[in-house]
């Protein structure tokens, strides 16, 4: 009986030489790897030690509040993965916990569309001395709500209509109004969606309004617009964040809400002057869309 040649089945010999290679090859790509995360790691926990002094500084702005029993909302606007969550974190981080609250509202129930549209809002508001930070406020209805047909075209005309008296009111009453638009660019848009979806710690944030924020980018940006120039007003001004920069819009965003307030700064050597890199005015933001829209024919950002 012939037996089968088992030579295709032989491994080729590898010579102590080779062996040695392959192992110095993989002990540097692990030296890289790693020095690499241990740089992205060090960097990270440096921008985080540098928001302390801020922080500290938000403890102070809480304690005003509580003397003076005045109301502070902060809302938080912008597209998704835009950084709105990640600032109220570190925003929050240090603060007393008694005397601030983050809001943020899910889709309203068949009782509640019934209602006054700012209604669901209102029942969140701060007392005196209490902080309300809403992550997606109200402005639902100005930005994504028309985009995606969460309400029609009259509720939105109603809305636009009396947002600013309602605001104004709420400002005439002593509330501190903070309105902070983050701005993401498209293609930092993309990459952050694209992290969500690879990362299991994070794909718990990736939504189906999510899903089609590229798709409607256009769109978002036609009523980010109409937004910006129809509610932005001294009484209640908008403030918009570039944030494809994390922690400079973080940084940036903590210097507005420290500004808006008249509380007695404890560190003086600090800088609380907004970079004007990163922030800039309603009304700024939407000179810069026209100049585009000018000369280019349409909006970008």
């Amino acid at each position: 009986m012939k037996t089968k040649s088992k030579s295709n089945n032989v491994r080729p010999i590898v010579g102590p030489e080779q062996l040695q290679a392959e192992n110095e090859r993989l002990r540097k790509k692990l030296k890289k790897f790693t020095t690499e995360k241990a740089k992205k790691a060090l960097a990270r926990s440096k921008r985080e030690k540098a928001l302390r002094p801020y922080q500290a500084e938000l403890i102070q702005l809480q304690n005003y509040l509580e003397q003076t029993k005045r109301p502070m909302i902060v809302v938080f606007e912008g597209r998704d993965a835009s950084g709105k969550g990640g600032t109220i974190r570190r925003a929050t981080r240090y603060m007393n916990e008694k005397r601030y609250r983050t809001v943020a509202l899910g889709k309203p129930s068949q009782l509640q569309r019934t209602q006054w549209f700012f209604q669901r809002y209102v029942q969140h508001f701060p007392r005196g001395g209490e902080m309300v930070l809403f992550d997606r406020s109200w402005y639902n209805r100005a930005m994504v709500e028309p985009v995606l047909g969460f309400c029609t075209p009259e509720e939105y005309k109603h809305f636009m209509k009396g947002v600013v008296g309602f605001e104004k009111d709420l400002v005439r009453t002593g509330t501190i109004l903070v309105k902070l638009y983050f701005s993401v660019t498209k293609e930092e848009q993309a990459k952050r969606f694209e992290r969500r979806k690879n990362d299991p710690l994070r794909q718990w944030k990736l939504s189906e309004v999510d899903l089609q924020a590229q798709e409607h980018w256009g769109d978002f940006t036609n009523q980010k617009y109409e937004m910006l120039k129809r509610t932005h007003r001294a009484e209640s001004p908008w403030t918009v964040i570039r944030s494809n920069d994390k922690f400079l819009a973080r940084l940036n965003a903590i210097r507005v809400i420290l500004n808006s307030v008249p509380y007695k700064r404890v560190d003086k050597t600090l800088d609380y002057v907004p970079d004007p890199k990163i922030v800039i005015s309603g009304s700024r933001e939407v000179e810069l869309m026209e100049a585009e829209r000018i000369q280019s024919g349409k909006f970008s950002y």
